[in-house]
């Protein structure tokens, strides 16, 4: 990652203006419409990771002014009034980019300029462009407080710079040699770096997360008959089932999980495990309930998903709203679940886990469950990925996925050489007659998720492309129209549709995958947005996102909604 910064080539760290909270902003209008929907992601993950805000600019003197100039670049720390300009120009418009040129207008310098740099690496001036010397400087001092971080979205790559005569950084340990400049997105030294500036240890959009390797059960309760419940557990006996948190690690002695036996209980039998009371602070009151579950009972067995929802401190019970209910053939492995929730006030999230009609010898377990203030987005999880890898196999094709808004779109997976791209393509749905043609301004993202337990720490790599509605082909036919209109007809995700305008997109490498937890227990697991951003041609930030939620006839649960909560408030 190259990164010019006018004025701050000799710039040594000392001491960083800060700015008040939230950041006011403004996106030019010579920002790609794409590039303005990156930007607020990268804003949703500063958001998520840290106590960092943004706000479009109202009348405030001291703001950020971003813009698309000619390379990617910012100040460094709030420097003077009247706009302060940051670069998003052509080719930075990707998430670990623009956080990293953030990242310097709130006061960081790259990581390698740091005082105990060649503890870490080697500087191999020899290799650097006569001139940009200046670049890489270090401090004097340690002003971060932090372990030094070969992960961090601040560093140099090894090639910075180069007069094309090698390498110019040099990690003492090799095995980071090919992991800094990394453009996936902050780390989480990054993170705790930002919040011990800017004095603070909390998020704007975090909530909670449970592993349930600490004996408290991070504070949540569980409700049932002595004899059969929620258990925490290390395995489940007759299953190859251990935790997910540390799927792919050396077991530290404190991976455990929660399990719902089935086995030899009644039809009918239930048990509840509920988290601590939550309460969103978002204007937005859109949240997502995601973690991991492993079905290994009998396709009856329900594991239900219920928000309890307070009016007030003064409400003892809450009012129940039954939000997803799982019920489908065992998987036996560790399967990712996002849920969208709207809660407006103070909830507890509750999973209730039934047994179903049949002889079981298995049940429901949880691991890893995080819940934020952001949109849910859709998930493919690719079984065995690491099999699939090994044996050369062709492209595979994703399931067919609806849009919040109604648009459809499948995906498919292919190999380029070693690295793994994919083409995202609109398929013929049934809202077509009802939505709007060419499709207008959605922008449709690709993540490959970092599989580590907790959302805050998850350094996930994506990509994104917006929908031009007048982008036409060279015969003058819309791009992006219906498929309906302009489509081919093709067997995609096991049914016969119309295909119509794709975007391609290339991820990772087959070596990147191995670094962080992008396959774990040998699955790739990749998530698709398609998020309506033209509202972004009028003004600097999106309306609130409505949250998609299922309705469930819940008359046959109502002994479930006479029943209050598991702890006292």
């Amino acid at each position: 990652m190259i990164c010019l910064k006018p004025r701050q080539g000799s710039a040594i760290p000392g001491n960083r203006s800060c700015w008040d909270l939230p950041v006011p902003y403004e996106l030019s209008a010579n920002l790609s419409m794409n590039y303005r929907g990156v930007i607020l992601r990268a804003f949703e993950q500063f958001r998520l990771k840290s106590c960092i805000d943004f706000k479009p600019r109202a009348a405030e003197e001291f703001y950020i002014s971003v813009e698309s100039r000619e390379g990617c670049w910012s100040y460094i720390g709030r420097t003077s009034p009247g706009g302060q300009t940051l670069s998003i120009g052509n080719g930075c418009g990707i998430k670990a980019i623009v956080e990293h040129e953030f990242l310097h207008a709130l006061g960081f310098y790259h990581e390698q300029t740091r005082y105990d740099r060649d503890d870490y690496v080697t500087i191999r001036y020899e290799n650097i462009i006569k001139g940009y010397e200046s670049y890489f400087n270090k401090s004097s001092e340690n002003m971060s407080g932090t372990p030094y971080d070969y992960n961090s979205v601040m560093h140099f790559d090894q090639n910075a710079f180069s007069n094309g005569n090698g390498s110019t950084i040099i990690t003492k340990r090799p095995e980071f040699q090919d992991v800094i400049g990394q453009l996936m997105e902050m780390s989480e030294y990054d993170a705790i770096e930002l919040n011990k500036l800017y004095k603070c240890n909390s998020s704007i959009s975090f909530l909670d997360h449970c592993s349930f390797d600490d004996e408290s059960l991070c504070q949540m309760s569980v409700c049932s008959a002595a004899d059969y419940g929620w258990q925490r557990v290390k395995s489940v006996s007759g299953f190859n089932v251990t935790d997910h948190t540390y799927l792919v690690k050396e077991k530290n002695g404190t991976s455990f999980f929660m399990h719902f036996s089935t086995e030899g209980r009644n039809q009918g039998d239930a048990a509840r495990l509920e988290s601590k009371t939550l309460t969103p602070t978002r204007d937005c009151k859109v949240q997502c309930l995601q973690f991991f579950y492993y079905h290994s009972g009998i396709e009856s067995d329900q594991l239900n998903i219920w928000i309890r929802e307070y009016q007030d401190e003064a409400d003892s019970r809450g009012t129940l709203r039954l939000m997803d209910q799982i019920t489908e053939t065992p998987g036996n492995y560790w399967k990712l679940h996002h849920m969208p929730l709207n809660a407006n006030t103070s909830f507890q999230v509750v999973f209730e886990g039934r047994k179903g009609a049949g002889n079981s010898s298995g049940g429901f377990s949880l691991d890893d469950i995080n819940v934020s203030e952001t949109e849910c987005p859709l998930t493919w999880q690719i079984r065995d990925f690491e099999q699939i890898l090994d044996s050369g196999f062709g492209n595979i094709e994703s399931p067919l996925y609806y849009s919040s808004d109604g648009y459809r779109f499948g995906a498919v997976l292919g190999f380029l050489g070693n690295q793994i791209s994919i083409f995202v393509s609109l398929v013929s749905g049934a809202y077509d007659e009802q939505l709007q043609w060419p499709c207008p301004w959605r922008q449709i993202t690709v993540q490959i998720l970092d599989q580590n337990p907790h959302i805050q720490k998850r350094m996930s790599f994506e990509q994104s492309i917006a929908t031009d509605p007048d982008l036409t082909y060279d015969d003058g036919s819309y791009y992006w129209d219906n498929p309906r209109n302009s489509g081919f007809p093709l067997y995609f995700g096991g049914e016969s549709v119309l295909v119509g305008g794709e975007a391609s997109f290339v991820l990772l490498t087959r070596d990147d995958l191995a670094r962080r937890e992008f396959i774990k227990g040998g699955d790739l697991i990749l998530l698709f947005t398609m998020q309506d951003i033209s509202g972004l041609l009028q003004k600097d930030s999106l309306p609130c996102p409505k949250a998609t939620v299922k309705n469930f006839n819940v008359s046959t649960d109502a002994s479930a909604q006479r029943l209050g909560p598991c702890a006292s408030r």
